[in-house]
């Protein structure tokens, strides 16, 4: 994509949609030797094409980059994240009976891992070899490889053409749109079925998901820009759901040659009611995201002056686009920690915010923990229960500063 053009239609773009300042990768964690070495800042601002309403950033750097062999990300370390792949996989066992299933960016095998223990063929794809690696330990046979059209003549040459192929908060990571989605109807069994996940960009306008805007996430979807998109290539979307995960999220079903049912036209239905065909329904979103900002910050420095320690939990991406948009450093807070093995020791990059492992938080017994991969409340509270134990409470930053309990 050359700069400034939209990756769907190849429309010039100049509608401004959230314009977050400077940051870094949002995954390019800094170990203690690095903290004085420069870091690259790229422009974080997210634009609105005005003829097919995909929202987008600007490609900065290539995925071979971004998702490279110490690539953090981890999505087992998130029981949540566990319980929802489990029972997806018992409701596609159920309503498709699947004999061999492919996933897309599989990751370090979450998913997969349940079909292969119902004697499901499996084959994950994915670009990270160091989280590959994990996904084989586990028993998930993954291939190492970006998709597209390439890879996916590969392996429909090789006779593996899944009549279940999944891709759950991949899409959003593709720069070439086109090209990955040719590659899924390239390999897909011709009675196959696709099911695909990603955070719904109605609830990221309506809830001010900010934050969920980073590099590595280089477009966001309302449903009829998927449909849109997938009608280009030949693929019908033929159901849609709305799932809870990552702060509200869509999972659509699509096909060769199908028709929608009618859960598809009620939601593109309700997407139009709210405006997302009309550019001026973009343009309120900026103000909402400068107005959490200075209540953030407001927040943090009363807390501050009044002498109160304030850490936080989780390192996930979306934490490095709030901390580096915001301005919060170590002087607001002190330190985050989090489960993965694979962040602990390492700094937040860009704001040089230490992560530790979470018994950091009972050693410390810090007055506020900000939680920062608020989408995983209803998982993290009960987990946290104990810091009430020492008068702390838990706060959460999206939609905006809010103290709990």
């Amino acid at each position: 994509m050359s700069a400034r053009e939209c990756r769907l239609c190849r429309a010039p773009l100049s509608v401004s949609f959230a314009d977050l300042g400077m940051t870094p990768l949002s995954n390019a964690f800094l170990k203690a030797e690095q903290l004085d070495r420069m870091e690259r800042f790229y422009p974080l601002h997210a634009w609105v094409c005005g003829k097919c309403f995909l929202v987008q950033l600007e490609q900065f750097e290539a995925p071979e980059h971004i998702f490279s062999d110490d690539y953090a990300y981890f999505s087992s370390y998130s029981e949540l994240w566990l319980e929802h792949a489990r029972r997806y996989v018992e409701m596609a066992a159920a309503r498709f009976a699947p004999r061999f299933v492919m996933e897309l960016a599989s990751n370090d095998g979450y998913l997969l891992q349940y079909f292969a223990q119902r004697k499901v063929a499996v084959l994950g794809v994915e670009p990270a070899a160091n989280v590959a690696a994990a996904a084989e330990r586990k028993g998930v046979p993954t291939l190492v490889k970006f998709f597209g059209t390439a890879t996916a003549r590969e392996l429909a040459a090789a006779g593996k053409r899944p009549n279940l192929l999944v891709g759950n908060n991949v899409l959003a990571h593709v720069p070439d749109l086109h090209d990955f989605v040719e590659g899924m109807r390239i390999v897909l069994a011709p009675q196959g079925v696709i099911t695909m996940e990603f955070p719904h960009l109605l609830r990221l306008m309506q809830e001010n998901q900010f934050d969920t805007i980073y590099h590595e996430h280089f477009s966001y979807y309302s449903l009829f820009v998927v449909e849109r998109v997938f009608a280009q290539h030949r693929l019908t979307v033929f159901d849609v759901e709305e799932i809870p995960t990552h702060g509200g999220s869509l999972r659509i079903y699509a096909r060769h040659a199908a028709d929608a049912n009618s859960s598809v036209a009620d939601l593109r239905r309700r997407e139009t009611e709210a405006g997302l065909e009309k550019l001026e329904t973009y343009s309120t979103f900026a103000r909402r995201v400068k107005a959490t900002k200075r209540k953030l910050l407001r927040f943090l420095v009363d807390a501050n002056d009044a002498g109160k320690r304030v850490a936080a939990y989780g390192a996930p991406a979306k934490a490095n686009t709030l901390l580096n948009y915001c301005g919060i450093r170590r002087d607001l807070l002190e330190y985050t920690v989090d489960r993965s093995p694979q962040k602990q020791g390492c700094f937040l990059p860009g704001t040089h915010i230490p992560v530790y492992a979470p018994e950091k938080l009972r050693e410390t017994r810090p007055d506020y923990v900000l939680l920062l991969p608020w989408n995983l409340k209803d998982e993290l509270v009960p987990q946290l229960d104990y810091v009430a134990g020492w008068g702390g409470k838990l706060v959460l930053p999206i939609p905006q500063v809010r103290v709990l309990g």
